[in-house]
This record gives C-alpha cells, sequence and structure tokens, in this order.
C-alpha cells in the first residue's frame, strides 16, 4: 500500500494591523478610545484575557500545566490525552515561558512611541485540542502584543477521522496508516485537504476560546491571518516482507550518499544550481538507535527517508521557507506546495532506483557466492569463485 498524504503542518497566525508601531499605536487610541497609547493599557488586554483562560479552565474542568523548561510538551501531551479521552474539546491548558518579538514603548513628552525590536521571555498559552474532524490539535498563544499564535495539525490524523466517518476499517503505522479495506478512498480523502478546512477549523476555535482580541475586535478588522511556517508531505509505502524493505531502503542509503551535490540535487528538485544559488545543500545520515535516516538538503527544505515502525519506507519532505521556491507563505498556496512536496518525493525515488539498477551492491554479489538454505532444509552451494588471471578473484 502506498500513501501520499499532508503529515504535520504549523502555521503562523498574525494580526496584519497589528504588525507596525504605527498600527499598535491607531488601535490602542483610535479602535479602544484611549487618549494616550500607554503600555499600561496592552497590560491590561492581556491580563483580561489570561483572567478568562482560567475562569474557562474552572468552569469546563480543564487542567491546566506549566511545562517545564526542556521538557518534551509531546510526552505530556500523550499523557494528557490518555488521561481524560475528551473529543472535539480542550484537553487541556499548557503554559510555557518562550522568546518572543514585541514591541517597547518609551514616553516622548505627552505621548508614546514604539519599536518593534525587543526579544522577551514571556507566557504562551498552549491550547491541546481533540477537534472532532483534526484529532489532536494545538494552538498556542502569545500573551503579549502584537498577540500572535500558532496552529498544529496533522493530515494523517484529518485522514483518521474521514475514515471513521465513512465507517472504513483500516490500521495506524504511529500516526499513518498501515494498512486499510479501501485504499483507494484513503488516498481520495487524503488529497481532499485544503486550505478552506483548515480556515474553518481555526474559526471554530477562534470561536470557542478566549483569546486576547475579543469578538468586536475582530470585527473592526483585527483579524488573524494564516500563514504557512513548517509544512510536511509524505509517502509512505508498506512493504509486504518488512525485513527486506528494511534491507533495501539501507542498501539505497549507501548508495546515494551523494544526493546533496547539486548536478544530482538539480534531478530531484528539477531546479538549475549554479555557483550563485545559495545553499546550504548538502547530505547527512542520522542515527536515533539502531534505525538510520538520510537527510537531503536543499536551501531550507528538508527532504528525509527513513522505515518506519518495521513496516514502511517513508520519504518526507519539510518547507520550512516556501519562498525557497518562488511562493509566498499565505495558506491559498497550500494546494500548490502540496503538489510540489508529492513531485519531490517521487523524483527521490526515481533517482534512487535508476541508481540501484546500475550493479550489484558488494552485499548482493558476497550473498550470490555464499550457500544458502532452501525452504525445505537443503543446502544450495553458492557460485563458483574463479580466478581472474591476475591474482584477484571474481
Amino acid at each position: 500500500m502506498e500513501v501520499e498524504c499532508l503529515d504535520r503542518l504549523y502555521l503562523n497566525g498574525y494580526l496584519p494591523s497589528l504588525a507596525t508601531a504605527g498600527g499598535l499605536i491607531h488601535f490602542l487610541t483610535e479602535h479602544l478610545g484611549k487618549p494616550l497609547a500607554s503600555p499600561a493599557l496592552r497590560g491590561q488586554i492581556t491580563q483580561r484575557w489570561v483572567e478568562a483562560v482560567k475562569r474557562q479552565a474552572l468552569e469546563q474542568g480543564i487542567p491546566r500545566v506549566h511545562f517545564q523548561h526542556g521538557g518534551r510538551k509531546d510526552e505530556v501531551a500523550q499523557h494528557w490525552c490518555r488521561q481524560r479521552g475528551v473529543r472535539d474539546q480542550v484537553v487541556f491548558i499548557g503554559v510555557a515561558q518562550e522568546k518572543a518579538q514585541t514591541f517597547s514603548g518609551r514616553k516622548e513628552g505627552s505621548t508614546f512611541q514604539y519599536d518593534r525590536d525587543e526579544t522577551v521571555h514571556v507566557n504562551h498559552y498552549y491550547f491541546y485540542i481533540d477537534d472532532e474532524d483534526f484529532g489532536p490539535i494545538f494552538l498556542k498563544v502569545c500573551s503579549y502584543a502584537p498577540w500572535s499564535l500558532k496552529l498544529c495539525l496533522n493530515g494523517h490524523e484529518w485522514a483518521k477521522r474521514q475514515m471513521e466517518k465513512q465507517g472504513i476499517a483500516f490500521e495506524t503505522l504511529d500516526n499513518g496508516f498501515l494498512s486499510c479495506a479501501e485504499p483507494e478512498k484513503l488516498q481520495q480523502t487524503c488529497g481532499r485537504l485544503g486550505p478552506e478546512d483548515i480556515e474553518r477549523l481555526f474559526r471554530k476555535w477562534q470561536e470557542r476560546l478566549p483569546l486576547p482580541l475579543r469578538a468586536q475586535d475582530r470585527e473592526a478588522g483585527y483579524e488573524w491571518r494564516l500563514s504557512i511556517w513548517q509544512m510536511e508531505v509524505s509517502l509512505t509505502q508498506i512493504f509486504d516482507r518488512p525485513q527486506r524493505g528494511r534491507e533495501f531502503f539501507e542498501e539505497v542509503m549507501r548508495d546515494n550518499l551523494d544526493l546533496g551535490r547539486p548536478d544530482r540535487l538539480q534531478l530531484i528538485f528539477d531546479r538549475k544550481l549554479t555557483k550563485a544559488t545559495p545553499g546550504p545543500f548538502r547530505t547527512r545520515v542520522m542515527q536515533q538507535g539502531v534505525h538510520p535516516s538520510l537527510h537531503i538538503q536543499y536551501k531550507n527544505f528538508d527532504l528525509k527517508q527513513y522505515f518506519k515502525e518495521g513496516w514502511g519506507l517513508r520519504t518526507e519532505g519539510t518547507f520550512r521557507n516556501p519562498k525557497d521556491f518562488a511562493v509566498n507563505k499565505g495558506l491559498a498556496n497550500l494546494p500548490y506546495l502540496k503538489r510540489l512536496g508529492r513531485h519531490i518525493n517521487r523524483r527521490l525515488l526515481e533517482v534512487e532506483r535508476v541508481s540501484h539498477n546500475r550493479g550489484l551492491s558488494g552485499d548482493s554479489i558476497q550473498r550470490v557466492v555464499q550457500p544458502t538454505v532452501t525452504e525445505e532444509g537443503q543446502r544450495a552451494p553458492g557460485l563458483k569463485e574463479e580466478a581472474d588471471g591476475s591474482g584477484g578473484q571474481f
């Protein structure tokens, strides 16, 4: 079985009207009707919002968790998901101090001026949610102006919920699929996820959660927009014989350690590279325990291959800056980036197929000349080695 699907998608939510110092001053004075754009007003907005978060948590019995510095948030999230087991609700609210770029204010005469040049450690609130259609997601909100947020979701989890609604049986492979009773419908479903679904998800929880800007602020035009911060496009190929699949992947990995060279990257990314093309371009093999993975880097794009959960070859491209491909970060460009990611994954496999078919590897030759044992238990001799006349052997 093969499944092509959007994997993890990390979106940035920003307020265009508050992106500049002038926009913030206009918001505090003209929109809120205050005589001065005092920094105290920002603090009041934040304090009001924090109190609203605490109130909702108390009224709905939502746990609040303070993340430890350096701790793994995913492990905490998995623990609370198992503990709570809720559907279409907030599972828990996490609080973490993290860096944020915010406005610094100073008084000049009888007015206040702002510069967006200050980096501070401030509280960020993580709303971990089990959504009816998308499964596990989280929304992270910064407590300081301009109150940016991030939305994280997973396309495989969305596809699982759609399969459940259609009554189609499937087996999971971590966050992916091991098998499916109707693989064609599964692939059709994975290809259907688009910007409209994500916008609908965001607006739904924007109405349900307390946020720094209220409904009347949003109606006045202070509305968050979503842009693509990080996007993963994956292809998972399940092997009938997993052990052979793992051996095949390790052979391919050894044969393709030069994929980071510009001449070979051109084959994968279908882009002409010159000395003036900004990098970096490289190939890396990374080891986690006994599980190796192959990484090919093109600018900020990471193309990764590994053998997933002992069953399938996962080829996964990660966009970290769509501008590397002359595309802006707007959510409307998601379908184009998804198609581009699929093509890159397929071109990598084609390049590897060609290099794999050029000749037998050293391990393959050794298996040919070594004796083997048949299924009936009989030993079959290997090919006889012959001298090549020069002191060596074939």
